[in-house]
């Protein structure tokens, strides 16, 4: 397997992807939005035999330092539950880290996220319609360098109710 960034050729299969896991049409739209708005800051592949097998994305927040979100994050239903997903989230916060940002957020299942760094209790003190048990934060250097703030996801997460 080969994971890297995603280029203009692999949309169309990342689209593919995205439908097939995802019981509505709003999270492929949600990933066409974020590349058309700019908020799209790290786009990756997963690729096997030369097929597109799995995608991540991480986008632009709004928060009182330079924050990601992650999501969504698509594995090919048929390529689920053999790693993929986990290897492209720990190479998109790996790029994350390299290009400087100093955390990500992500809205999730805290017993799956917290594997890769995530800790609800850095999220806590942030104030976000996305605030809650689910809402986590990772900070490369592990504090994160306020604690406190408002945050939310780049514009086109709105769309997703």
């Amino acid at each position: 397997m080969i994971i890297r960034c995603e280029e203009p050729a692999d949309v169309p299969e990342i689209r593919k992807i995205v439908e097939a896991v995802f019981p509505t049409l709003a999270e492929a739209r949600l990933v066409e939005q974020l590349r058309s708005d700019g908020d799209a800051v790290i786009s990756m592949i997963a690729v096997e035999s030369g097929f597109v097998v799995g995608h991540v994305m991480l986008s632009k927040m709004g928060a009182p330092f330079p924050a990601l979100g992650l999501g969504p994050v698509a594995v090919a239903p048929d390529r689920q539950r053999k790693g993929i997903g986990g290897s492209l989230v720990r190479s998109a916060l790996k790029e994350a880290e390299k290009e400087g940002w100093l955390g990500v957020f992500v809205l999730g299942d805290p017993d799956l996220y917290q594997k890769f760094g995530f800790d609800p209790a850095l999220a806590s003190g942030f104030t976000s319609p996305y605030a809650g048990p689910h809402l986590m934060a990772l900070s490369f250097n592990g504090t994160l360098p306020v604690a406190t703030g408002i945050i939310d996801y780049a514009p086109a997460f709105a769309a997703l109710g």
